[in-house]
């Protein structure tokens, strides 16, 4: 007597088990690709922030006493800056201020294997050129403090 039997559901568990591995990757992915993304749009941010400060400093009429960013100088240390940590970006200068966008490249771990290779982050940057006074300041004898710009 023997027992045979047909099964219609053979190797039905591998294509399961095939598809709950893909998740996992996936999931996987999503959570170490998307932390180097944040990472990234953070010195993204930063990088324009520094690019954006140092393009403000590049000052022109200092003894007129009408201080402005001068715009070639700006432009053009914000790009030595860029171009020094290997980044692209857009300079913007205006009169009292300079608006820097960088663009930076990340590559991907885990979701290359699912064919995303590469992603691209971007932040944007404001530094704005301020006219402090920063008097010395000294005691009279009254004890008043007296100062001048």
């Amino acid at each position: 007597m023997s027992v045979t039997s047909t099964r219609i559901d053979s190797g039905s568990i591998s294509a399961f088990v095939v598809c709950l591995a893909m998740t996992f990757i996936v999931t996987a992915g999503l959570a170490v690709d998307s932390g180097r993304l944040v990472e990234a749009r953070i010195a993204a941010g930063d990088h324009a922030e520094n690019a954006a400060r140092i393009a403000v400093q590049q000052v022109k009429g200092i003894r007129s006493g009408e201080r402005t960013v001068d715009p070639i100088r700006a432009r053009r240390a914000a790009g030595q800056y860029l171009s020094q940590f290997a980044l692209t970006g857009d300079v913007h200068i205006e009169s009292k201020s300079g608006t820097v966008r960088v663009r930076m490249n990340k590559d991907m771990t885990l979701l290359r294997l699912v064919g995303i290779a590469r992603r691209q982050v971007s932040a944007e940057r404001r530094a704005e050129l301020t006219d402090r006074c920063r008097a010395k300041r000294s005691r009279t004898s009254s004890g008043s403090v007296s100062g001048s710009c």
